[in-house]
């Protein structure tokens, strides 16, 4: 665990050196835009990755971009190197290096690191033939970097929704029509633009309570979100079954298997049914 939060961090000091930088964009198949400061932080995460754990496969984004989707098991990394590369380019600092373990359909361990913000959150655990003999407890967890060292770490939780109305998350280069008239069925305090996957991270730590998110997406943006978000009390459910989103890598597998369905994070699974969605809970 304490390797995998390191190779984030050194992931998101390579994302740095270009963030500086004059640098350029370009389109990938799917529209969306890819730098070098991409390529860069995914090289040093699947390097360590090989390094530490050789038997585990790893899917990650720029490697399924150029056509190298391993076969997987029950078990494999999910990595995004530099999640939100539109807020990367803009330079507003909400982008995130995302690294998960998914282990039968479920993101049993993942780490999120916001370079710029100095932020890291990671949850969940890994499994005994893994962990090493590392003895970091359950839960789900929020430290800063600092000059490249992990500090002040402290437990997270999601929190209770308050009784004025719900803090809603919404994406801040995505915001679908469905995504927001799904939003309008609640009872709403105030709508954040947040960018990445900082969006999971941030009902886990209990400062909102609600993200929905009706449009693509795929499995590496948010399974180490997911994770955190499991580890601290909430939810990822899939939007047509509102059962727990469960992470496949199918034989044979392209690029368009990874998506994910429509889904809704939240802090608690009683929302739904408060706002008339699913039944209430027998």
């Amino acid at each position: 665990m304490p390797f995998l939060l390191s190779l984030s961090v050194s992931a998101g000091s390579e994302i740095l050196s270009v963030y500086g930088e004059d640098f350029s964009a370009e389109t990938k198949s799917d529209g969306s835009p890819v730098t070098v400061a991409d390529e860069r932080a995914e090289a040093v995460i699947l390097a360590g990755l090989a390094e530490a754990f050789p038997s585990v496969p790893v899917v990650a984004e720029e490697a399924v971009e150029a056509g190298k989707l391993p076969a997987v098991g029950e078990s494999y990394f999910l990595v995004d190197p530099l999640d939100g590369t539109k807020e990367f380019v803009s330079r507003n600092g909400e982008f995130t290096v995302n690294i998960a373990l998914v282990d039968q359909g479920v993101p049993v361990f993942g780490v999120v690191y916001a370079p710029v913000l100095g932020d890291i959150y990671w949850g969940g655990t890994l499994p005994a033939d893994l962990a090493a003999g590392d003895a970091s407890g359950e839960g789900a967890f929020k430290a800063k970097v600092v000059d490249g060292e992990i500090v002040d770490a402290a437990p997270i939780t999601v929190r209770k929704a308050p009784s004025e109305g719900l803090s809603v998350l919404a994406s801040r280069s995505h915001l679908s029509p469905e995504t927001a008239a799904f939003i309008e069925r609640f009872k709403v305090a105030e709508c954040v633009s947040f960018g990445s996957s900082l969006k999971l991270c941030v009902v886990a730590e209990g400062r909102a309570d609600l993200y929905p998110r009706l449009a693509p997406t795929m499995q590496w943006d948010i399974a180490a979100g997911d994770a955190v978000l499991r580890a601290a009390g909430g939810q990822v459910l899939e939007a047509q079954s509102w059962q727990p989103r469960a992470y496949r890598v199918p034989a044979g597998a392209t690029k368009s298997d990874l998506l994910n369905p429509h889904f809704v994070a939240l802090s608690d699974t009683a929302l739904l049914a408060e706002a008339g969605i699913v039944p209430e809970p027998a």
